[in-house]
């Protein structure tokens, strides 16, 4: 599927403030939390956390990780979400790491005025490699999957 296909088929949910990151520690213990996120084109899903959060000690000791973001609904034709598969990893700061910082302002202007927080934090990066949309509201149990390079 190409680039353009991928983000057409997940823009409307791109929209959405939160997808769940789903990790584990070294015991093999799941542990899943909601974190605000904001996407690029590439579809690399940046948001902000502590590293001595649960997460944040878990992405450090294995950085595989799930991901999955949806909007709330009440009836089955109304299901549809992001599941994804990857790998997730501090950003450094620099080019790439200023640049997720616009996109996250742009999405939420409300983290300007929390740039003192926010420094207390350490940016993320998720990047998927398997992703599965699933949206009921085309046909019931409809699916669509694609791993990224």
């Amino acid at each position: 599927m190409e680039r353009d296909e991928q983000l057409d088929n997940l823009s409307e949910l791109l929209s959405l403030s939160t997808l769940t990151l789903a990790t584990t520690n070294g015991e093999g213990e799941p542990h899943a939390a909601p974190v605000y996120f904001a996407a690029d084109a590439d579809l690399s899903f940046y948001f902000f956390s502590a590293p001595d959060s649960r997460h944040g000690q878990d992405l450090a000791s294995n950085p595989h990780a799930a991901a999955a973001f949806y909007p709330a609904c009440f009836g089955w034709q109304e299901i549809r979400g992001v599941q994804m598969h990857g790998a997730a990893c501090i950003v450094e700061a620099g080019a790439t790491w200023e640049k997720a910082w616009e996109l996250y302002q742009a999405k939420f202007p409300f983290v300007t005025a929390l740039r003192s927080e926010i420094s207390r934090n350490s940016l993320y990066v998720f990047t998927p490699s398997w992703i599965r949309l699933v949206d009921n509201r085309r046909r019931f149990g409809y699916k669509r999957e694609w791993t990224l390079a």
